[in-house]
Protein backbone atom coordinates (compact mmCIF):
# COMPACT_ATOMS: atom_id res chain seq x y z
CA UNK A 1 0.00 0.00 0.00
CA UNK A 2 1.31 3.42 -0.96
CA UNK A 3 1.91 5.87 1.89
CA UNK A 4 -0.60 8.72 2.15
CA UNK A 5 0.24 11.87 0.25
CA UNK A 6 1.88 14.60 2.33
CA UNK A 7 0.01 17.89 2.79
CA UNK A 8 0.32 19.97 -0.34
CA UNK A 9 0.67 17.06 -2.75
CA UNK A 10 -2.82 17.66 -4.17
CA UNK A 11 -1.82 21.20 -5.10
CA UNK A 12 1.24 19.90 -6.95
CA UNK A 13 -0.92 17.31 -8.69
CA UNK A 14 -3.11 20.17 -9.90
CA UNK A 15 0.00 22.00 -11.14
CA UNK A 16 0.97 18.83 -13.01
CA UNK A 17 -2.49 18.78 -14.60
CA UNK A 18 -2.06 22.37 -15.71
CA UNK A 19 1.34 21.73 -17.28
CA UNK A 20 0.02 18.63 -19.02
CA UNK A 21 -2.97 20.57 -20.39
CA UNK A 22 -0.69 23.24 -21.89
CA UNK A 23 2.27 21.18 -23.08
CA UNK A 24 0.58 17.98 -24.20
CA UNK A 25 -2.96 19.07 -25.07
CA UNK A 26 -2.22 22.61 -26.26
CA UNK A 27 -4.86 24.23 -24.02
CA UNK A 28 -4.59 27.77 -22.63
CA UNK A 29 -3.50 27.77 -18.99
CA UNK A 30 -6.53 29.76 -17.85
CA UNK A 31 -8.93 27.45 -19.71
CA UNK A 32 -7.46 24.40 -17.95
CA UNK A 33 -7.55 25.95 -14.48
CA UNK A 34 -11.08 24.92 -13.52
CA UNK A 35 -10.65 21.25 -14.36
CA UNK A 36 -7.12 20.88 -13.00
CA UNK A 37 -7.93 22.50 -9.62
CA UNK A 38 -11.39 21.01 -9.18
CA UNK A 39 -10.31 18.96 -6.15
CA UNK A 40 -8.80 21.92 -4.31
CA UNK A 41 -11.15 23.59 -1.84
CA UNK A 42 -9.04 26.54 -0.74
CA UNK A 43 -8.52 29.55 -3.03
CA UNK A 44 -4.92 29.82 -1.88
CA UNK A 45 -4.25 26.22 -3.00
CA UNK A 46 -5.71 26.93 -6.43
CA UNK A 47 -3.62 30.10 -6.63
CA UNK A 48 -0.46 28.18 -5.70
CA UNK A 49 -1.10 25.50 -8.33
CA UNK A 50 -1.50 28.25 -10.93
CA UNK A 51 1.64 30.06 -9.72
CA UNK A 52 3.74 26.88 -9.90
CA UNK A 53 2.56 26.05 -13.42
CA UNK A 54 2.92 29.62 -14.70
CA UNK A 55 6.45 30.03 -13.32
CA UNK A 56 7.44 26.62 -14.72
CA UNK A 57 6.22 27.75 -18.15
CA UNK A 58 8.22 30.98 -17.84
CA UNK A 59 11.34 28.98 -17.08
CA UNK A 60 10.76 25.76 -18.99
CA UNK A 61 13.87 25.68 -21.25
CA UNK A 62 16.10 26.54 -18.27
CA UNK A 63 14.45 23.99 -15.97
CA UNK A 64 14.89 21.32 -18.63
CA UNK A 65 18.54 22.29 -19.07
CA UNK A 66 19.15 21.67 -15.35
CA UNK A 67 17.35 18.33 -15.49
CA UNK A 68 19.30 17.23 -18.55
CA UNK A 69 22.57 18.30 -16.94
CA UNK A 70 21.89 15.99 -14.00
CA UNK A 71 20.80 12.89 -15.95
CA UNK A 72 22.98 10.47 -17.92
CA UNK A 73 20.11 9.54 -20.24
CA UNK A 74 17.75 12.29 -21.33
CA UNK A 75 14.22 11.97 -20.01
CA UNK A 76 11.49 12.14 -22.65
CA UNK A 77 9.78 15.52 -22.87
CA UNK A 78 6.47 14.02 -21.75
CA UNK A 79 7.89 11.80 -18.98
CA UNK A 80 6.10 12.20 -15.67
CA UNK A 81 9.50 12.32 -13.96
CA UNK A 82 10.43 15.41 -16.00
CA UNK A 83 7.13 17.10 -15.07
CA UNK A 84 7.64 16.29 -11.38
CA UNK A 85 11.18 17.70 -11.49
CA UNK A 86 10.04 20.86 -13.20
CA UNK A 87 7.49 21.37 -10.43
CA UNK A 88 9.93 20.62 -7.60
CA UNK A 89 12.81 22.68 -9.01
CA UNK A 90 10.79 25.78 -9.89
CA UNK A 91 9.48 25.89 -6.34
CA UNK A 92 12.89 25.52 -4.75
CA UNK A 93 14.74 27.83 -7.14
CA UNK A 94 12.12 30.51 -7.90
CA UNK A 95 9.17 30.42 -5.53
CA UNK A 96 11.00 30.19 -2.21
CA UNK A 97 9.62 26.78 -1.21
CA UNK A 98 11.93 24.92 1.24
CA UNK A 99 13.70 22.14 -0.67
CA UNK A 100 12.37 19.33 1.53
CA UNK A 101 8.80 20.53 0.95
CA UNK A 102 9.37 20.98 -2.78
CA UNK A 103 10.58 17.41 -3.28
CA UNK A 104 8.32 15.65 -0.75
CA UNK A 105 5.19 17.07 -2.39
CA UNK A 106 6.46 16.28 -5.90
CA UNK A 107 7.41 12.64 -5.33
CA UNK A 108 3.77 11.44 -5.14
CA UNK A 109 3.43 12.60 -8.77
CA UNK A 110 5.59 9.63 -9.78
CA UNK A 111 4.00 7.05 -7.45
CA UNK A 112 4.89 3.61 -8.79
CA UNK A 113 7.53 5.21 -10.99
CA UNK A 114 11.14 6.44 -10.77
CA UNK A 115 10.93 8.16 -7.38
CA UNK A 116 14.63 7.52 -6.68
CA UNK A 117 15.56 9.12 -10.00
CA UNK A 118 13.49 12.21 -9.28
CA UNK A 119 14.87 12.51 -5.76
CA UNK A 120 18.42 12.01 -7.01
CA UNK A 121 18.22 14.56 -9.83
CA UNK A 122 16.64 17.13 -7.51
CA UNK A 123 19.39 16.56 -4.93
CA UNK A 124 22.15 16.80 -7.55
CA UNK A 125 20.89 20.16 -8.82
CA UNK A 126 20.63 21.67 -5.36
CA UNK A 127 23.90 20.24 -3.98
CA UNK A 128 25.74 21.46 -7.07
CA UNK A 129 24.48 24.98 -6.50
CA UNK A 130 23.06 25.22 -10.00
CA UNK A 131 20.58 28.04 -10.47
CA UNK A 132 18.18 29.39 -13.04
CA UNK A 133 19.35 32.43 -15.03
CA UNK A 134 17.92 35.79 -14.01
CA UNK A 135 16.64 36.31 -17.56
CA UNK A 136 14.71 33.28 -18.84
CA UNK A 137 15.54 31.53 -22.09
CA UNK A 138 12.77 31.75 -24.68
CA UNK A 139 11.72 28.49 -26.34
CA UNK A 140 14.07 28.16 -29.35
CA UNK A 141 11.32 28.05 -32.03
CA UNK A 142 9.78 31.24 -30.62
CA UNK A 143 13.11 33.01 -30.32
CA UNK A 144 14.00 32.14 -33.89
CA UNK A 145 10.62 33.28 -35.21
CA UNK A 146 10.82 36.61 -33.42
CA UNK A 147 14.49 37.07 -34.31
CA UNK A 148 13.63 36.69 -37.98
CA UNK A 149 10.80 39.21 -37.66
CA UNK A 150 12.28 41.81 -35.31
CA UNK A 151 15.98 41.17 -34.67
CA UNK A 152 18.14 40.15 -31.71
CA UNK A 153 17.37 43.24 -29.64
CA UNK A 154 13.66 42.51 -29.49
CA UNK A 155 14.26 38.85 -28.62
CA UNK A 156 16.48 39.96 -25.74
CA UNK A 157 13.87 42.49 -24.58
CA UNK A 158 11.15 39.83 -24.75
CA UNK A 159 13.21 37.52 -22.55
CA UNK A 160 13.75 40.30 -20.01
CA UNK A 161 10.02 41.07 -19.96
CA UNK A 162 9.31 37.39 -19.26
CA UNK A 163 11.45 37.40 -16.11
CA UNK A 164 8.81 38.79 -13.75
CA UNK A 165 5.01 39.11 -13.73
CA UNK A 166 4.10 42.52 -15.18
CA UNK A 167 2.47 45.42 -13.34
CA UNK A 168 -1.26 46.12 -13.51
CA UNK A 169 -2.61 48.93 -15.67
CA UNK A 170 -5.84 50.77 -14.92
CA UNK A 171 -7.88 52.78 -17.41
CA UNK A 172 -9.76 55.67 -15.81
CA UNK A 173 -13.40 56.30 -16.72
CA UNK A 174 -12.72 60.03 -16.62
CA UNK A 175 -9.11 61.15 -17.14
CA UNK A 176 -9.83 64.28 -15.13
CA UNK A 177 -11.01 62.33 -12.06
CA UNK A 178 -8.01 60.47 -10.68
CA UNK A 179 -8.72 58.32 -7.60
CA UNK A 180 -6.25 58.53 -4.67
CA UNK A 181 -4.23 55.50 -5.73
CA UNK A 182 -0.47 55.15 -5.24
CA UNK A 183 0.35 54.51 -8.88
CA UNK A 184 2.21 55.93 -11.86
CA UNK A 185 0.47 57.57 -14.82
CA UNK A 186 2.09 56.92 -18.20
CA UNK A 187 -0.56 58.81 -20.17
CA UNK A 188 -3.78 60.72 -19.43
CA UNK A 189 -6.49 58.41 -18.17
CA UNK A 190 -4.01 55.74 -17.06
CA UNK A 191 -2.55 54.46 -13.78
CA UNK A 192 -0.02 51.67 -13.23
CA UNK A 193 0.14 49.76 -9.95
CA UNK A 194 2.44 46.90 -8.88
CA UNK A 195 1.80 43.27 -9.79
CA UNK A 196 -0.22 41.50 -7.12
CA UNK A 197 -2.23 44.59 -6.15
CA UNK A 198 -5.76 43.78 -4.99
CA UNK A 199 -7.62 45.88 -7.55
CA UNK A 200 -11.04 45.44 -5.93
CA UNK A 201 -9.67 46.99 -2.74
CA UNK A 202 -8.40 50.17 -4.40
CA UNK A 203 -10.15 53.51 -3.81
CA UNK A 204 -12.69 54.18 -6.53
CA UNK A 205 -13.19 50.56 -7.62
CA UNK A 206 -16.67 50.17 -6.16
CA UNK A 207 -17.61 53.55 -7.65
CA UNK A 208 -16.54 52.33 -11.10
CA UNK A 209 -13.82 54.93 -11.61
CA UNK A 210 -11.50 52.49 -13.44
CA UNK A 211 -11.02 49.01 -14.86
CA UNK A 212 -8.02 46.76 -15.47
CA UNK A 213 -6.63 47.10 -19.00
CA UNK A 214 -3.05 46.87 -20.20
CA UNK A 215 -1.76 50.15 -21.58
CA UNK A 216 -1.31 48.57 -25.02
CA UNK A 217 -4.84 47.16 -25.03
CA UNK A 218 -6.11 50.66 -24.24
CA UNK A 219 -4.41 52.14 -27.30
CA UNK A 220 -6.71 50.97 -30.17
CA UNK A 221 -9.79 52.74 -28.81
CA UNK A 222 -7.72 55.90 -28.45
CA UNK A 223 -7.34 55.92 -32.26
CA UNK A 224 -11.00 56.97 -32.47
CA UNK A 225 -11.93 60.52 -31.59
CA UNK A 226 -14.78 61.34 -29.21
CA UNK A 227 -18.08 59.84 -30.22
CA UNK A 228 -20.50 62.73 -29.67
CA UNK A 229 -23.42 60.33 -29.88
CA UNK A 230 -22.31 58.55 -33.04
CA UNK A 231 -22.54 54.75 -33.41
CA UNK A 232 -19.55 52.42 -33.11
CA UNK A 233 -19.28 48.64 -33.31
CA UNK A 234 -16.87 46.95 -30.91
CA UNK A 235 -16.33 43.55 -32.53
CA UNK A 236 -14.95 40.60 -30.56
CA UNK A 237 -15.54 42.93 -27.62
CA UNK A 238 -14.91 40.81 -24.52
CA UNK A 239 -13.47 41.24 -21.96
CA UNK A 240 -14.79 44.75 -22.56
CA UNK A 241 -12.16 47.33 -21.74
CA UNK A 242 -12.48 48.88 -25.19
CA UNK A 243 -16.27 48.92 -24.94
CA UNK A 244 -16.04 50.94 -21.74
CA UNK A 245 -13.45 53.29 -23.24
CA UNK A 246 -15.71 53.98 -26.20
CA UNK A 247 -18.79 54.47 -24.04
CA UNK A 248 -16.85 56.85 -21.78
CA UNK A 249 -15.78 58.79 -24.90
CA UNK A 250 -19.38 59.47 -25.87
CA UNK A 251 -19.98 56.73 -28.46
CA UNK A 252 -23.20 54.73 -28.73
CA UNK A 253 -21.61 51.29 -28.55
CA UNK A 254 -22.82 47.95 -29.82
CA UNK A 255 -20.47 45.32 -28.39
CA UNK A 256 -20.48 41.99 -30.22
CA UNK A 257 -18.81 38.81 -28.95
CA UNK A 258 -19.37 35.10 -29.47
CA UNK A 259 -18.99 34.30 -25.75
CA UNK A 260 -22.10 34.83 -23.66
CA UNK A 261 -20.23 34.28 -20.39
CA UNK A 262 -17.61 36.88 -21.26
CA UNK A 263 -20.32 39.36 -22.23
CA UNK A 264 -21.97 38.70 -18.87
CA UNK A 265 -18.79 39.88 -17.15
CA UNK A 266 -18.75 42.92 -19.42
CA UNK A 267 -22.33 43.64 -18.37
CA UNK A 268 -21.26 43.55 -14.72
CA UNK A 269 -18.42 46.00 -15.41
CA UNK A 270 -20.74 48.33 -17.30
CA UNK A 271 -23.07 48.33 -14.30
CA UNK A 272 -20.16 49.03 -11.93
CA UNK A 273 -18.83 51.92 -14.04
CA UNK A 274 -22.23 53.39 -14.86
CA UNK A 275 -21.55 53.13 -18.59
CA UNK A 276 -23.94 51.84 -21.26
CA UNK A 277 -23.61 49.65 -24.35
CA UNK A 278 -25.80 47.28 -26.32
CA UNK A 279 -24.44 43.75 -25.95
CA UNK A 280 -24.91 41.18 -28.71
CA UNK A 281 -23.91 37.54 -28.42
CA UNK A 282 -23.04 36.54 -31.97
CA UNK A 283 -20.36 35.38 -34.39
CA UNK A 284 -19.28 38.42 -36.43
CA UNK A 285 -18.93 36.16 -39.48
CA UNK A 286 -22.70 35.50 -39.31
CA UNK A 287 -24.15 38.60 -37.63
CA UNK A 288 -24.43 42.01 -39.25
CA UNK A 289 -25.72 45.38 -38.05
CA UNK A 290 -29.12 46.65 -39.21
CA UNK A 291 -27.56 49.71 -40.86
CA UNK A 292 -24.12 51.22 -41.56
CA UNK A 293 -22.25 52.70 -38.60
CA UNK A 294 -19.89 55.62 -38.03
CA UNK A 295 -16.90 53.64 -36.74
CA UNK A 296 -15.76 50.08 -36.11
CA UNK A 297 -13.18 48.65 -33.72
CA UNK A 298 -12.11 45.08 -34.49
CA UNK A 299 -9.81 43.66 -31.83
CA UNK A 300 -9.36 40.43 -33.73
CA UNK A 301 -8.87 37.01 -32.14
CA UNK A 302 -5.27 36.01 -32.62
CA UNK A 303 -2.40 33.93 -31.31
CA UNK A 304 -2.17 36.14 -28.17
CA UNK A 305 1.62 35.88 -28.32
CA UNK A 306 1.64 39.57 -27.42
CA UNK A 307 0.54 38.75 -23.85
CA UNK A 308 3.25 36.12 -23.27
CA UNK A 309 4.52 37.91 -20.16
CA UNK A 310 1.10 37.56 -18.50
CA UNK A 311 0.27 34.20 -20.10
CA UNK A 312 3.54 32.30 -20.71
CA UNK A 313 1.61 29.26 -21.94
CA UNK A 314 1.33 30.92 -25.38
CA UNK A 315 5.07 30.43 -25.84
CA UNK A 316 4.62 26.66 -25.74
CA UNK A 317 1.32 25.97 -27.47
CA UNK A 318 1.09 28.40 -30.43
CA UNK A 319 2.50 26.97 -33.67
CA UNK A 320 3.10 28.56 -37.10
CA UNK A 321 0.15 26.68 -38.60
CA UNK A 322 -2.21 28.19 -36.04
CA UNK A 323 -0.77 31.66 -36.65
CA UNK A 324 -1.43 31.32 -40.38
CA UNK A 325 -5.00 30.14 -39.78
CA UNK A 326 -5.69 32.97 -37.35
CA UNK A 327 -4.31 35.55 -39.79
CA UNK A 328 -6.62 34.21 -42.47
CA UNK A 329 -9.61 34.49 -40.11
CA UNK A 330 -8.65 38.06 -39.20
CA UNK A 331 -8.50 39.01 -42.86
CA UNK A 332 -11.99 37.59 -43.41
CA UNK A 333 -13.37 39.48 -40.39
CA UNK A 334 -11.79 42.73 -41.53
CA UNK A 335 -13.22 42.42 -45.03
CA UNK A 336 -16.68 41.59 -43.68
CA UNK A 337 -16.71 44.46 -41.20
CA UNK A 338 -15.55 46.96 -43.84
CA UNK A 339 -18.92 46.76 -45.61
CA UNK A 340 -20.73 47.92 -42.47
CA UNK A 341 -18.98 51.29 -42.33
CA UNK A 342 -20.42 54.58 -43.57
CA UNK A 343 -18.42 56.54 -46.15
CA UNK A 344 -15.84 58.62 -44.31
CA UNK A 345 -15.96 56.33 -41.27
CA UNK A 346 -12.97 54.94 -39.38
CA UNK A 347 -12.12 51.25 -39.01
CA UNK A 348 -9.59 50.30 -36.32
CA UNK A 349 -7.99 46.85 -36.48
CA UNK A 350 -5.86 45.55 -33.63
CA UNK A 351 -4.39 42.21 -32.61
CA UNK A 352 -2.46 41.18 -29.51
CA UNK A 353 0.35 39.38 -31.27
CA UNK A 354 4.06 39.52 -31.95
CA UNK A 355 3.63 37.83 -35.32
CA UNK A 356 3.87 40.10 -38.40
CA UNK A 357 1.61 37.64 -40.25
CA UNK A 358 -1.22 38.70 -37.95
CA UNK A 359 -0.67 42.44 -38.07
CA UNK A 360 1.19 44.05 -40.95
CA UNK A 361 0.43 41.27 -43.43
CA UNK A 362 -3.31 41.35 -42.69
CA UNK A 363 -3.42 45.14 -43.07
CA UNK A 364 -1.51 45.00 -46.38
CA UNK A 365 -3.79 42.28 -47.74
CA UNK A 366 -6.87 44.27 -46.73
CA UNK A 367 -5.70 47.41 -48.51
CA UNK A 368 -4.84 45.40 -51.62
CA UNK A 369 -8.48 44.35 -52.09
CA UNK A 370 -10.22 47.43 -50.63
CA UNK A 371 -8.98 50.50 -52.56
CA UNK A 372 -11.83 52.48 -51.01
CA UNK A 373 -9.92 52.41 -47.69
CA UNK A 374 -6.75 54.32 -46.82
CA UNK A 375 -4.34 53.63 -43.97
CA UNK A 376 -4.22 56.69 -41.69
CA UNK A 377 -2.11 55.36 -38.83
CA UNK A 378 -0.37 52.10 -37.93
CA UNK A 379 1.67 51.16 -34.92
CA UNK A 380 3.56 48.11 -33.76
CA UNK A 381 4.12 47.84 -29.99
CA UNK A 382 7.14 45.61 -29.31
CA UNK A 383 8.62 44.19 -26.07
CA UNK A 384 11.08 47.06 -25.65
CA UNK A 385 8.21 49.56 -25.38
CA UNK A 386 8.11 51.22 -21.93
CA UNK A 387 10.58 48.61 -20.68
CA UNK A 388 12.02 50.89 -18.01
CA UNK A 389 8.51 51.51 -16.67
CA UNK A 390 7.54 47.83 -16.50
CA UNK A 391 6.78 47.08 -20.14
CA UNK A 392 3.61 46.67 -22.17
CA UNK A 393 1.80 43.94 -24.03
CA UNK A 394 2.79 43.57 -27.68
CA UNK A 395 0.19 44.75 -30.21
CA UNK A 396 -0.36 45.74 -33.80
CA UNK A 397 -2.97 48.43 -34.44
CA UNK A 398 -4.07 50.34 -37.51
CA UNK A 399 -6.75 52.91 -38.38
CA UNK A 400 -8.26 52.87 -41.87
CA UNK A 401 -10.57 55.54 -43.32
CA UNK A 402 -13.26 54.72 -45.86
CA UNK A 403 -13.50 57.08 -48.83
CA UNK A 404 -16.41 59.50 -48.72
CA UNK A 405 -17.51 58.74 -52.25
Amino acid sequence: MSPPDPPGAATRRAALGLLDAVLRKGLPLEAALGTATRGLDKPEDRALAHAIAAEALRRLPDLDALIDRATKKRLPDDAKARFALRIALVQALRLGTPPHAAISTALPLVAGGPRRLVHGVFGTVLRSGWTLPEVPTLPPPVAERWRTAWGDGIVEAAARQLAVPPPIDLTLRDKDVVPPIDGVSLMPGHLRVPAGTSVAGLPGYAEGQFWVQDISAATPARLLERGEGRVVLDLCAAPGGKTMQLAAAGWRVTAVDISQSRLARLSENLARTGLAADLVTADVMVWQPPEPVDAILLDAPGSATGIYRRHPDVLHRVRPKAIAELAEAQQAMLLRAADWLKPGGALVYSVCSLEPEEGEAVADAFLAVRPDFALEEARRILPDELEAEGGADSFYLARFRRART
